[in-house]
């Protein structure tokens, strides 16, 4: 079948990765839109958190598609990975505007190990360990005054930034966002996305650090 094919081809993985990143970006946004309300107050958090699951079967539907985006994303991306090696150059056509953050490019695959291992760490403390008689807003506020928690979560969410400063580009040249007149707002988005995740994630986490009661 053709569209086997085309999944099954360099391009179709490249696209593959650009959908599911894009998938995995939109959940960064919600999340981040849902975690806005720990800046109101716990009881505010704890009402959009029990508001959220009294909804099981969505919630459930929702983690899976979730987990599948995960696996397909880290796997065609190690596939991609593995490719390039072996044909030992770059996967991705690089212009010249671009090429300010080999890092973040050479580091791919490792950055998003570490991600995966954060995000593991966070949904087992976040959502799997607590027991049901345990407020949510309760279990953040106890994890996220650690303060050894707090650098594990820093340094989350820094390869998260180091991972997307060339991922989010990557992800617009696979779907034709690239014309000479808009390469510009292009390259600064590649920073203030990733950017921006980082300075909201880690301002609520040293947020709850340093005002936090436990």
């Amino acid at each position: 079948m053709w569209f086997v094919r085309f999944l099954t081809s360099s391009i179709g993985k490249k696209m593959v990765m650009a959908v599911t990143g894009l998938c995995l970006i939109l959940f960064l946004c919600v999340h981040a839109a849902g975690n806005v309300t720990i800046f109101v107050g716990s009881e505010v958090f704890q009402g959009y958190a029990e508001n959220l699951h009294s909804h099981p079967v969505i919630v459930f539907i929702f983690r899976l598609g979730l987990f599948a985006l995960f696996l397909i994303h880290i796997g065609v991306g190690l596939l991609l990975w593995q490719e390039g090696r072996k044909e030992g150059k770059n996967r991705y056509v690089v212009n010249t505007w671009v090429t300010k953050n080999p890092y973040a490019m050479s580091t791919m695959p490792y950055t998003g190990l570490f991600i995966l291992c954060f995000v593991l760490i966070h949904v087992f403390g976040f959502a799997v360990a607590p027991t049901h008689d345990q407020m949510i807003s309760n279990v953040i506020d106890v994890a996220l005054s650690n303060f050894f928690y707090v650098l594990l979560y820093l340094a989350g969410f820094a390869a998260l930034f180091i991972h997307l400063s060339h991922g989010f580009w990557s992800m617009l040249q696979t779907v034709g966002v690239n014309h000479p007149r808009y390469n510009t707002v292009i390259a600064w988005a590649t920073w203030v996305v990733p950017g921006g995740f980082l300075c909201f994630f880690s301002l609520i986490a040293l947020y709850l650090l340093t005002t936090s009661t436990y």
